[in-house]
């Protein structure tokens, strides 16, 4: 687990948010007694011995026009948090889309809300779209979204979906497109050496992942360089993807996204 002194505060903030959590607390604050007073730097304190936050999510905290789950909570007690829910609370890895991507479903300690909206005919109206990008050398895509402000109340989701992918498909990623990172270090002595990196969380209402949107598939399939993960099409994944995003859009609380 972290090195974290805070640890027991973290518990009770997040104990107040869902239950899951409170029934953890006892047994993990006791422990973090015995760790007072360990000293350890913050990029430490964004990992634990299973999983560290990549810069790829660290934008759903910093960034105001990110599209889709925002979140805003203590980035270290977060992880740490993550290790005490799924080490005790019965939360297990999920396969995701290829081998190195796996899911962790866990409650929505955070109080996050959720990051996409179906489409009816009551909010269509509200819908904006662009051509926009996650960074500069990545192409412009086609995007579409809601406009927070326009869609009030946005409510919270039941769960959290940690999606994770391995540190060896980062460490290829890092090196295929080193601007992810604002760090320029070789990715090998840059990441931390545990074995997943959690690239994006959503919050939702259901315990099972749903479709990445279609033009992520389709950055995917041109590979690292243009900022995908390298993995071909798959059509009837892509057809179930379109289907979904047929009737959701996702959410931005600033005046456009920054990427899809």
């Amino acid at each position: 687990m972290l090195a974290r002194t805070a640890f027991s505060s973290s518990l009770q903030r997040s104990a107040a948010v869902h239950p899951a959590v409170s029934c953890l607390r006892r047994g993990a604050a006791a422990r973090a007694a015995g760790r007072r007073g360990s000293m350890a730097t913050a990029a430490a304190l964004l990992h634990g011995d299973a999983f560290f936050l990549d810069d790829f999510a660290v934008r759903q905290w910093d960034d105001p026009n990110y599209s889709g789950t925002r979140i805003s909570y203590d980035k270290a007690e977060f992880v740490e948090t993550v290790h005490l829910l799924f080490k005790e609370g019965g939360c297990r890895l999920v396969d995701g889309y290829a081998p190195f991507c796996k899911h962790v479903f866990v409650p929505n300690f955070v109080g996050a809300k959720v990051g996409a909206l179906e489409v009816t005919p009551a909010n269509r109206h509200l819908l904006r779209s662009g051509y926009t990008r996650r960074r500069a050398e990545e192409l412009p895509v086609l995007t579409r979204w809601f406009p927070e402000a326009g869609v009030q109340p946005v409510p919270a989701g039941s769960h959290l979906d940690l999606i994770l992918y391995s540190r060896e498909q980062l460490v290829e990623e890092y090196r295929a497109m080193p601007t992810k990172s604002a760090a320029a270090e070789d990715p090998e002595r840059l990441l931390p050496n545990v074995p997943w990196g959690i690239i994006s969380v959503k919050a939702q209402n259901e315990d099972f992942e749903t479709p990445m949107q279609p033009i992520t598939m389709m950055r995917n399939a041109l590979g690292r360089e243009e900022g995908g993960s390298g993995v071909p099409l798959d059509r009837a994944a892509y057809e179930a993807s379109c289907a979904y995003w047929q009737t959701h859009a996702a959410i931005v609380a600033g005046e456009e996204p920054s990427g899809e």
